[in-house]
């Protein structure tokens, strides 16, 4: 894997150091593997789903944390019966722990598990004073002293 050097971009984009620091974290992101697999889709009005393939989890089993721009997906197996004896296993039953990084004013507004499917469901609130407005354009004369 090549490691990229992003120091000349630090020199040059002003105010866009979070989007280096992203893309350094992302070049370097060897913890989350494919495990499990997960679809995100948009909607209009600014909506998103994240859907995660976790067939064997129970609702307990699963654990969502949202902290700042960062949300945590971790599945925890309970103990498995000893008593089993599988002549072959294709079910993933391990734990695993998957991270998403949020956009700003990216909130989490619910979730629900169906048919081993987690469905995460985001909703993107941009506040009144940073949504785009548009500005008038007037004519001024330029006044003369006399």
């Amino acid at each position: 894997m090549r490691n990229y050097d992003l120091t000349p971009l630090y020199r040059s984009a002003i105010g866009f150091d979070r989007l280096a620091q992203l893309a350094e974290h992302a070049a370097s992101n060897k913890g989350n593997s494919g495990y499990p697999p997960y679809n995100i889709e948009s909607f209009k009005d600014n909506r998103y789903r994240i859907t995660m393939a976790v067939a064997g989890f129970t609702m307990d089993e699963l654990d969502i944390t949202s902290e700042g721009e960062k949300l945590l997906v971790k599945g925890t197996k309970a103990a498995e019966d000893k008593g089993r004896k599988y002549l072959y296993q294709g079910i993933a039953e391990r734990g695993f722990e998957r991270t998403f990084q949020l956009a700003d004013y990216v909130k989490v507004t619910g979730a629900n598990l169906e048919n081993g499917l987690l469905n995460i469901d985001l909703q993107r609130e941009i506040p009144e004073a940073l949504k785009p407005r548009k500005i008038e354009i007037g004519s001024s004369r330029i006044l003369e002293s006399e």
